[in-house]
């Protein structure tokens, strides 16, 4: 599949903003355990650079939902297709994804990490699509804010492919 690739967020950037994020999450957590619970698939390469520099106590574990199915269009019914190993009753939660649109899925997935007890639960993003949202959420700490446009690279996928590149890339068809 070669599909044409604009760069939209160059690698240095990415680096760059991911960098100061961890700084950001290292000053507000100081003294504490974070405890980050990474959405996957996507989140995972956000999620292990971000946490190489952070620099209070990081423990980590993954989730994975899902709204869509083998659609390309939500179903509107989130179901959890990996749960977490660790409970979270008492911990400092850092809930890590790779991108934020619609909110649909993320609002569902932090109602029930609530019920889940954490002594605080926030949420960081590498990239928020704020024009998109049907569902409030509320982000913490976000990378990069971006136009509605279909992007892959640094998690992000087009047909499971392009996860791997270093930068945030638009797909051109």
């Amino acid at each position: 599949m070669n599909k044409k690739i604009r760069v939209l967020i160059g690698e240095e950037e990415v680096s760059q903003r991911i960098q100061e994020i961890g700084a950001k999450i290292s000053a507000d957590y100081k003294g504490r355990t974070v405890h980050i619970i990474c959405v996957l698939k996507g989140g995972v390469y956000f999620a292990c650079e971000l946490s190489r520099y952070i620099t209070v106590p990081v423990t980590i574990d993954f989730m994975s939902v899902s709204s869509y199915g083998d659609d390309i269009q939500s179903s509107g019914v989130v179901r959890i297709v990996k749960d977490l190993d660790q409970p979270l009753e008492g911990k400092d939660v850092l809930v890590v994804e790779d991108i934020i649109d619609s909110g649909r899925t993320l609002s569902y997935l932090l109602e029930i990490l609530k019920g889940r007890r954490p002594a605080s639960l926030r949420l960081c993003t590498l990239l928020d699509k704020p024009d998109r949202r049907v569902r409030k959420v509320s982000v913490d700490y976000t990378c990069f804010e971006i136009p509605d446009e279909f992007v892959v690279g640094f998690g992000l996928d087009y047909a499971q492919q392009y996860r791997n590149l270093p930068f945030i890339g638009v797909v051109e068809i």
